[in-house]
């Protein structure tokens, strides 16, 4: 079973959050408050924030300027996992990874099954990594925000959680570009 090693000292890392809406900006924000406000309390680094409109090749740029920007350890973006046309997250975040972190999606349908039922099957929320950093997109629901991070993300995203966790190794997630 999982539990937080005490003997461990916290590590806080730094973390973007993406919003991807065509209608939201900072003020009216609500899912991007809720992972600001969740990731801060648990001691993290909000490293950037931003929101960009539902565009493929927009939303991947950003993706891939915060995987190139040294001071970004994790990207989390909220909106545009449906199954809609204008709903192209996924597709995005899937031009940058080099990795897919398959699991992911799965825990989190879990996660929300327990809380929406068969709705969860309308998620396409997925993790991955690109160039060291990791990155997991969200549906836009701040519901979906607040079970995807209580669930998941705080446990995953401390070194203190076991028996292991994306912390731990985030230091070899580049070693392959490290190789000669």
């Amino acid at each position: 079973m999982s539990r937080i090693d005490e003997r461990q000292e916290f590590l806080a890392v730094r973390i973007a959050i993406l919003t991807v809406s065509d209608t939201r900006d900072l003020t009216d924000d609500r899912s991007g408050d809720t992972l600001v406000q969740r990731l801060t309390d648990a001691g993290h680094v909000l490293a950037d924030r931003a929101i960009v409109r539902d565009d493929r090749a927009v939303i991947a740029t950003r993706l891939q300027a915060w995987a190139d920007d040294p001071d970004v350890d994790v990207v989390i973006s909220t909106g545009g996992t449906g199954l809609t046309g204008r709903d192209v997250t996924v597709e995005a975040h899937r031009d940058v990874y080099e990795k897919e972190i398959d699991a992911f999606g799965t825990v989190f349908t879990w996660v929300s099954m327990q809380k929406i039922g068969t709705s969860a099957v309308q998620s396409r929320a997925t993790g991955g990594v690109a160039n060291g950093t990791y990155m997991f997109a969200l549906p836009g629901s701040t519901g979906a925000c607040k079970d995807a991070w209580d669930e998941i993300l705080c446990k995953q995203l401390d070194i203190r959680h076991r028996p292991c966790n994306f912390v731990e190794i985030l230091p070899r997630l580049d070693e392959h570009l490290r190789r000669k």
